[in-house]
């Protein structure tokens, strides 16, 4: 199953890495994004996506082992969901808003909500924990989450009648309404 050999993958690429900040292992939320895409109706693909999106822009995995393992149309997908670590977090983040409010297919924006989804509900864990402490884990704090992440809520509209984009709705409110 191609579910099954995308978690096998990603396990591999990212078997050293945790959250930010955390001791928790960087494959869960590979597995929360997954597990979203699931419950919301995703096809096979955009779920084989979703456990691989991180792994172009986080590990030593090229697009050709992608494409290899998974075929071009997940490949495009994972690409799509990649940032160019060469632009500075603001353009990173610009072009991210810019681009799933444009030109992003429908799969581009479930895996992109999926994945903005399971971060935020990492972040709003976080904060019952620790407090507004956890800003100082980003070199962009509270102001810069808030506009990226509001940004998003305007750029992901088109799947305002999914489950996941109404709990991501709501978390950003509860978290940014200062």
């Amino acid at each position: 199953m191609l579910i099954h050999k995308a978690i096998e993958f990603a396990v591999m690429a990212h078997k050293d890495q945790f959250r930010k900040g955390t001791n928790v292992p960087y494959i869960m939320h590979l597995f929360e994004v997954a597990q979203i895409l699931t419950a919301n109706g995703a096809s096979d693909n955009v779920i084989c996506a979703g456990i691989l999106h991180d792994t172009l822009e986080d590990t030593t995995t090229h697009i050709e082992d992608i494409v290899e393992n998974f075929g071009q149309e997940i490949a495009d997908l994972v690409a799509s969901e990649s940032e160019n670590k060469a632009l500075s977090w603001e353009e990173r983040k610009q072009y991210t808003i810019d681009h799933l409010g444009g030109t992003a297919s429908l799969e581009e924006l479930q895996v992109a909500c999926a994945d903005k989804l399971s971060n935020i509900r990492s972040l709003e864990a976080d904060l019952e924990k620790c407090g507004d402490e956890v800003w100082t884990r980003f070199k962009r704090g509270y102001n810069k989450q808030k506009w990226y992440y509001c940004s998003l809520v305007n750029s992901l509209k088109v799947l305002k009648d999914y489950d996941m984009y109404q709990e991501f709705v709501k978390i950003c409110s509860e978290l940014f309404s200062k």
